[in-house]
Order: structure tokens, then C-alpha cells, then sequence
């Protein structure tokens, strides 16, 4: 992807960028001929398309800088990718838990996908560990906030706090009445003093 004298090889960028121009023009085009208001679908493109060129751009670099480009890029990518599905879905609420793929997880992925094209298996195995823990926040947050709290009018929302206290008092019954549960020791009887002498 480089030349022998570590220029980036121009053919690259250029075919990667000729490519993302087509795919918009040709989503343009579909707009047109079926009479869609694609404006409204398109805008997150102009901050995905800049995303993805980084992150290749990074990949042509022969120093130290590429990794760092790489992890812009993929951050860049992964929050036009957001805004396209919140925009198409009207689900604008999930930033309440969708940062943790902007932050920790797609660092990590950019820094997977880097080190696996440029074989430096620390930078991939540092990459699973930030994607693993932006995924699992993701998770955890996409749980409480949608279906605790229903924060996009979906799922439990008033009803979870009662489901939950029931939950946490049925298992504290079954506890209880489970055998080899913790009973509740006799005391011992103090010894007398007679005893002892």
C-alpha cells in the first residue's frame, strides 16, 4: 500500500474514495428516481465516509501515526453508524447507553482490526479488552435504561421496581426455605465457674 520510499500509494485512496462517491451518488439516485427524501437518511454518510477514508489512510502509513488514525477513524465511522440508526429510527434516546460503543468499543475495534492487518498481536489483544468492556457497559446499559426505565417508552418502566423487589423477595423465601440454609445457631450454655475447678 506504500511505495518503497513510504509515500502513501495514491491508487489506494483514490479507489477507496471513487468507491464511497459511487455508493452515495447511487443512494442519490434511488432517491431520486423513487421519490425519496433520502436527505434525511444521507447526512450521517458525511461523517461515516471521512471515518472509513481515515481509518484506510491509516492503514498506508508505514509510522507510528497510523495506529493513532486508525483509532480516530473508527471512532469517527462508529458515530456516523450511530446517527444513521437513531436518525432512521428516531431512537435518539439510546445515547443514554450508546456511547460505550463510541468511546471504549470502537477504540478497541479499530485497534483489533489495525493489529491484525499490520500483525502486532499486543496492539489486537489491548483492542479485544476495550471492545469487550464497551461492549459489556453497552449491554448493561441498553438493559436498565430500556427495559428498568423504559427511557424510549418501551419495555417494564414503572412495573420494574415492583418486579424486582418481588424477584429479590422470592429468592430470599426459597433461601430460607431451602435445606442446608443458615439456621440460626443455639447458644451454648455458659459454663459455671463449679464446673471448671
Amino acid at each position: 500500500m506504500s511505495t518503497s520510499n513510504g509515500n502513501r500509494n495514491p491508487r489506494t485512496v483514490n479507489l477507496v474514495m471513487g468507491a464511497m462517491l459511487i455508493l452515495v451518488g447511487i443512494l442519490f439516485m434511488l432517491g431520486q428516481v423513487f421519490d425519496f427524501r433520502l436527505g434525511r437518511f444521507v447526512w450521517p454518510f458525511f461523517i461515516i465516509v471521512p471515518g472509513v477514508l481515515l481509518f484506510v489512510f491509516s492503514l498506508t502509513t508505514r509510522d507510528s501515526a497510523g495506529e493513532g488514525l486508525a483509532i480516530f477513524g473508527s471512532v469517527v465511522t462508529m458515530t456516523g453508524t450511530l446517527l444513521l440508526y437513531q436518525n432512521t429510527f428516531n431512537h435518539f434516546e439510546s445515547w443514554a447507553y450508546a456511547w460505550a460503543l463510541v468511546a471504549p468499543t470502537s477504540i478497541g475495534l479499530g485497534m483489533m482490526i489495525y493489529g491484525s492487518i499490520k500483525n502486532r498481536q499486543q496492539t489486537v489483544t489491548n483492542g479485544r479488552r476495550l471492545a469487550t468492556i464497551g461492549g459489556t457497559i453497552f449491554v448493561i446499559g441498553g438493559v436498565f435504561f430500556e427495559l428498568i426505565i423504559g427511557i424510549s417508552g418501551r419495555g417494564l418502566g414503572s412495573y420494574a421496581w415492583a418486579i424486582l423487589l418481588i424477584g429479590l423477595g422470592v429468592f430470599f423465601l426459597i433461601r430460607s426455605l431451602l435445606p442446608g440454609a443458615p439456621a440460626e445457631r443455639p447458644q451454648a450454655p455458659a459454663e459455671s465457674d463449679d464446673l471448671i475447678q
